[in-house]
């Protein structure tokens, strides 16, 4: 049933979606929990000191550039048509139905690859909350946990946006609380003499870019980044159920990816300077806890006895929770991307299907379950390393549907922008998300030039054709999902073609266009 009749006293927004459900602060936190700052820098901090060492704090600055210039894309776009297929949707007016259907597929992607790390995560952590440290070292009772894991959070998407925008409230604020309180305790030992060797004050050469090493380093850096930024877009993905839905959800896209920055900048450096940028020990670069920073540090920072060794399991808790609000808030979007595209007649229409009551996705919601489901099982069947490349390659698919974005967003605002559209338009709509765009496809190109080298990442993969030639298991898993989406369009062209005629997105077509020009006037 698409699109079905809403309940007595119920608003529905032209899909079926609940309307009117969420305001500013409730996208605001969905945006933010979307993101996982525990869980983002618990996977990704020890990567980027590796590649940039101390200049760790400045590469956490560079990535939110082009995170906020492309906010203000999606805030453009989102005024004029708040759909909640977003790149979907808008790369299909501005550039057209397949280039709009590619970077629908591109949301899909990453968010099933983040998925399975997410799974993973919350298994371990799980097992660590409870003293289990036995069962989060198994990698089969881990699969178990992080399967069970998934399934709750489809069931609790299932249910309803409030529900889940609720739960969100409650668990991003233990979080930042949680992530403030490491911050300030670790700064507190380290200038008060009681830190650990290889800490180290602040200095001002943290945030010197050119003291990187290389420009592939910066690169790499940048990118993985960009991983710990990405998911804001979560808010303006269920603006159909956001009050003022033209205006809301990008206010909240922009205001979270600063509230990101802060968080980021404030814990990237002290966990520097209490734990140095070492490769041994409790050094940040040392590669036996790149993949998870924040479970030693809190040992290291909090204690073991005592009020310490509750703060140190309430860290673990924390890290927990962010990968139970970003799980939630990463299926929220992928649903309703496949809901817009079902509703456009891009996907199967069962994926247009709204619950009668908690006027919800159904088929989208239990179909991103089951996918990620059986992403992270394949994966981890094959091997962890597979999935610890799968991490890496991520900031391929966010970099592509990003930068399609705002270059759709620059696109079509540049006739207004050099014909009286103000300073607004100009820099808001036009010369900034195209920047950010430019900025994001440049790296996404250098990304995956760097990922081809075999000796990149965990896995390598021998070519069948050529048994002395091998891939780079980063750039197979990045591009090649990718690429992917390419056959699986054609082939549902050939079924259905009506949308990739034009016939239902219009290129250059807006709903809103004319409305968003008269209030600009």
């Amino acid at each position: 049933m698409s699109a079905t009749s809403a309940p007595p006293g119920t608003a529905a927004s032209s899909k079926g979606l609940k309307a009117n459900a969420l305001g500013l602060t409730s996208s605001i936190v969905i945006a933010t929990a979307s993101v996982a700052p525990a869980y983002s820098l618990a996977a990704s901090l020890g990567l980027v000191v590796g590649q940039v060492g101390a200049q760790a704090p400045v590469i956490m600055l560079l990535a939110f550039v082009p995170m906020l210039f492309i906010a203000f894309g999606y805030q453009g776009l989102n005024e004029i048509d708040p759909d909640c297929g977003t790149t979907f949707t808008w790369g299909a007016r501005v550039f057209g139905p397949k280039t709009g259907w590619l970077g629908g597929w591109a949301i899909i992607v990453a968010d099933v690859i983040v998925m399975a790390n997410l799974a993973q995560i919350a298994g371990q952590y799980g097992f660590q909350l409870v003293g289990a440290y036995g069962l989060a070292a198994s990698t089969g009772w881990t699969e178990v946990a992080g399967v069970v894991w998934i399934a709750l959070m489809t069931l609790i998407c299932y249910v309803g946006i409030e529900l889940s925008a609720r739960i969100q409230v409650a668990l991003l604020s233990i979080e930042l609380v949680m992530l403030a309180v490491l911050s300030i305790t670790a700064l507190t030992k380290v200038y008060s003499g009681h830190g650990v060797s290889g800490s180290m004050h602040v200095s001002a050469s943290w945030f010197n870019p050119f003291n990187i090493s290389s420009f592939s380093a910066l690169t790499l850096g940048l990118l993985t980044a960009i991983f710990i930024y990405w998911g804001w877009d979560t808010a303006v993905s269920v603006n159909e159920e956001t009050k003022d839905r033209s205006k809301t959800p990008g206010r909240a896209a922009v205001l979270s990816t600063v509230l990101l920055l802060v968080t980021y900048g404030l814990v990237t450096v002290s966990a520097q300077a209490f734990a140095g940028v070492g490769t041994t020990g409790s050094g940040l670069a040392n590669t036996d806890n790149s993949g998870d920073v924040l479970s030693g540090l809190g040992s290291a920072v909090f204690g073991s006895v005592g009020f310490g060794h509750f703060l140190s399991k309430l860290l673990v808790l924390m890290v927990l929770s962010s990968a139970s609000a970003s799980t939630q808030t990463t299926i929220m979007p992928t649903a309703r991307t496949a809901l817009s595209m079902a509703d456009h007649r891009g996907i199967p229409s069962a994926f247009a299907r709204i619950h009668p009551r908690f006027r919800t996705p159904t088929w989208s919601t239990v179909g991103m379950g089951l996918a990620s489901i059986a992403f992270y099982v394949l994966l981890t069947k094959i091997s962890s390393n597979v999935l610890a490349d799968s991490i890496s390659s991520l900031g391929l698919a966010i970099a592509f549907y990003y930068g399609l974005t705002g270059l759709a967003c620059a696109w079509h605002f540049a006739p207004r922008a050099f014909r009286g559209g103000g300073p607004r338009t100009l820099w808001l709509r036009f010369l900034l998300p195209l920047l950010g765009a430019l900025i994001l496809f440049t790296f996404f190109a250098y990304g995956a030039y760097q990922f081809w080298n075999p000796s990149y990442g965990f896995t390598q993969w021998h070519m069948p054709f050529s048994p002395h030639w091998h891939i780079g298991g980063v750039f197979l898993t990045g591009v090649g999902s990718l690429v992917l989406g390419i056959p699986l369009m054609y082939m549902y062209r050939a079924v259905r073609p009506q949308y990739f005629r034009g016939e239902v997105i219009r290129r250059g077509a807006w709903p809103q266009q004319t409305e968003a020009a008269e209030q600009e006037k």
